[in-house]
């Protein structure tokens, strides 16, 4: 029971800092490029799913000792980087864009989000892996 409340405190403290960061990134991009497009939202989710991609790169090297301890993945991946991103602002956003007859921007956001994302993840992911030789 100790364990599962010291894991649960761990994810905790990561959730919030990630809401944190995720509020004060969000709200300065958006301050500076502007609201017309959730710019905010998508360099938030860009910049984490680089972080997880390179994060799980020192975790999953085949033949080779974890970097990152289990308790720290708990920290900056399921809480910080899980909080971080958000899923939920970026379909609302999505949801809103098409409702206002923005269809053209509102598709942008989804495939501009996805392909970013899963480019952010994959790139980091390699340049670890080479890095480390794996």
């Amino acid at each position: 029971m100790d364990f599962e409340l010291a894991q649960l405190g761990l994810v905790a403290l990561g959730g919030a800092l990630g809401g944190t960061l995720r509020y004060a990134i969000s709200g300065l991009v958006a301050r500076r490029w502007g609201e017309s497009f959730p710019w905010g939202t998508l360099v938030v989710n860009v910049t984490g799913a680089a972080l997880i991609g390179a994060l799980a790169a020192l975790v999953v090297v085949p033949g080779d000792h974890a970097v990152l301890r289990p308790s720290l993945w708990l920290v900056f991946v399921t809480g910080v980087l899980g909080s971080y991103t958000t899923v939920s602002s970026f379909s609302l956003q999505t949801l809103a864009l098409l409702r206002q007859g923005e269809t053209g921007r509102g598709l942008a956001n989804v495939a501009g989000s996805v392909g970013l994302c899963v480019g952010a993840a994959g790139l980091a992911m390699a340049a670890v892996l080479a890095t480390r030789g794996g």
